[in-house]
């Protein structure tokens, strides 16, 4: 028995997470690969004795409380707190109890590295340790209940890449559709980096017009061959399938096969023993070349910033993310790390810094307090 004096205190921890492999390929069910980076976002919950969520959120000055018996009727479009608390519900999670919370991090906000995930997976993994749930708790079904709160249950244009990237960590090679698989690839990318252009990416709107322009390509195509399969298309059958195409959707067609034997060819690089980078660097461009030509999600400035990592003896470079704004990442050599960032920063950057592959999200401590 707690006495009046004594407090539960939880601190759950959630990486961001950068894409490598497979942008505007997850909501296709293709497959992706990401890792979590080393820059996270930080729940720090502290039992308040109330039927309370008290929420504070520094870095954006904002505030809300939550009851804890709230009937979660009608919940806004984006509001994934509620949104997990109802899901949760749904799997035995039933907060009892109330905490003051503290949710800050040093992810930017709205650059392509997930600090809206990251948020929501520090939040489901708080109120698991708090109230519990039914069934086992592992890093793959803590993603999941994520998911299902962020995408799912708002009926919103994203895949799983968010959520799993950063829940499991590590580099993950992630199988997005109905044959849901993961593969997490223990390798360390030393020279990793992540630039922000300082211009908010689109997310919603951009994602919904590349996914349904991208999804009635392949229903045409399906329409005339009915045994089509967009994961086993092949390169060498663009030229078939554009024949069957209106003009405007034949870039939607190029860009879904061809980023997905991109993805195909990074796999083989990360599951040899050792990383050919300056291989994995070529890839990346040849993927930001598609995003940038050909789903035209790139800026002049994200274009820049590239040309800049790559004169500055970059590998590679690619925008992350939706895309018309964000966050780049780039491979360097070893030791050139600070030149290429510096060149970065030349070229407009609002910020480059050097990251580490993070091994997931976790809970750092659950203490008691008097």
């Amino acid at each position: 028995m707690k006495s009046s004096i004594e407090k539960d205190t939880i601190v759950s921890l959630a990486p961001g997470r950068t894409c490598l492999f497979g942008d505007h390929q997850d909501y296709l069910g293709l497959p992706v690969i990401a890792c979590a980076i080393n820059r996270h976002i930080k729940l720090i919950a502290i039992e308040n004795n109330l039927q309370i969520f008290n929420i504070k959120k520094p870095d954006i000055q904002k505030e809300r409380v939550i009851d804890i018996y709230d009937q979660l009727g009608h919940i806004e479009n984006g509001d994934h707190l509620l949104s997990a608390l109802k899901v949760l519900r749904r799997y035995g999670c039933i907060p009892n109890q109330g905490y003051d919370i503290t949710i800050s991090g040093d992810l930017p906000i709205n650059a392509g590295v997930s600090s809206s995930s990251a948020v929501v997976i520090a939040w489901v993994q708080f109120l698991i340790e708090a109230f519990g749930i039914n069934g086992e708790v592992t890093p793959e079904y803590i993603s999941r209940l994520a998911q299902e709160a962020e995408v799912l249950e708002h009926r919103a244009p994203g895949g799983k890449m968010d959520q799993y990237s950063i829940g499991l960590g590590k580099v993950i090679y992630l199988e997005t559709g109905n044959d849901f698989s993961y593969e997490r690839i223990d390798k360390s990318l030393k020279s990793l980096i992540i630039a922000e252009s300082g211009i908010p990416k689109q997310t919603t709107k951009l994602l919904k017009e590349k996914k349904e322009n991208a999804w009635l390509a392949i229903h045409k195509i399906k329409e005339k061959n009915s045994d089509f399969d967009i994961k086993k298309a092949k390169k060498e059958q663009l030229k078939e399938y554009s024949n069957q195409l209106p003009d405007r959707l034949i870039p939607y067609l190029f860009a879904a096969i061809s980023n997905h034997d991109i993805t195909k060819k990074a796999l083989i690089e990360f599951k040899k023993k050792a990383l050919d980078i300056e291989k994995i660097g070529r890839l990346m461009n040849e993927h930001h070349q598609i995003l940038r030509d050909v789903l035209q999600v790139s800026l002049p400035k994200i274009d820049n910033m590239i040309k800049a990592a790559l004169d500055g003896g970059a590998y590679g470079g690619k925008i992350v993310g939706s895309g018309k704004g964000g966050s780049i990442v780039v491979l360097a050599p070893e030791g050139k790390e600070e030149e290429v960032i510096n060149e970065i920063i030349k070229a407009g950057a609002k910020n480059a810094y050097q990251v580490t592959v993070d091994s997931g999200a976790r809970i750092l401590k659950t203490i008691k307090q008097t």
